[in-house]
């Protein structure tokens, strides 16, 4: 194991960065497991586990493993969930974060932000969301907010197939959000860990 952790450290520069226990443990398995930890059959959009594409060599049938670098199972969320709404990475996100030109918003529930989250995101939980647009500028209450002077906000979860933020942002855009004020950061803290930016662990 020390081994591998020095030829982790040399290969990603880990010790630049901090990874949770949870993070560091999941690398360690897909290093010396390899696939075998793999899940099948996993959903790749509504109930389909499988997508037939027809090649030159004749069909192949696209699947869904879970690997331990994945965060959840869930299941493949579009990049713009609702019409209108932005994509963006994590140069974005950093921008955002530096400049305070957007609010970064975690959405997932409490547990999963105190493993790890973006520092300096704030917290509002997608089952939350249409209760608590006072935070993001709205004035009013649910069912009556008035959002003409909301802030610009980028949601996330736990990754590409968190269905958190998008159900979110489904509520928001419901509520009177206007739609060109969201972005969403699909890669969310799945792409956030792979990647080896930095994390904050306890927050609430």
């Amino acid at each position: 194991m020390t081994r591998f952790l020095s030829d982790l450290r040399e290969f990603s520069g880990f010790d630049r960065f901090r990874m949770t226990g949870v993070g560091v443990m999941a690398l360690a398995l897909a290093v010396i497991c390899g696939p075998a930890l793999a899940e099948e059959g996993l959903k790749i959009q509504g109930d389909d586990t499988v997508v037939t594409v027809e090649t030159e060599d004749g069909a192949i049938d696209i699947t869904r493993k879970k690997t331990e670098a994945a965060l959840i199972g869930g299941v493949l969320q579009p990049m713009v969930p609702v019409p209108g709404v932005t994509p963006v990475g994590e140069l974005e996100v950093l921008e955002a974060l530096k400049a305070k030109s957007a609010k970064v918003v975690d959405m997932r529930t409490t547990e999963w932000r105190t493993q790890a989250t973006i520092p300096g995101s704030i917290h509002i939980p997608y089952t939350e969301v249409a209760m608590r647009l006072d935070e993001l500028g709205c004035t009013g209450g649910q069912g009556a907010w008035e959002c003409s002077a909301a802030d610009d906000m980028i949601a996330f979860c736990n990754g590409p197939a968190c269905p958190q933020s998008p159900t979110a942002i489904k509520a928001m855009v419901r509520e009177g959000y206007p739609v060109e004020k969201i972005f969403y950061y699909r890669g969310g803290m799945q792409d956030w860990i792979v990647l080896g930016l930095t994390t904050a662990e306890d927050m609430f």
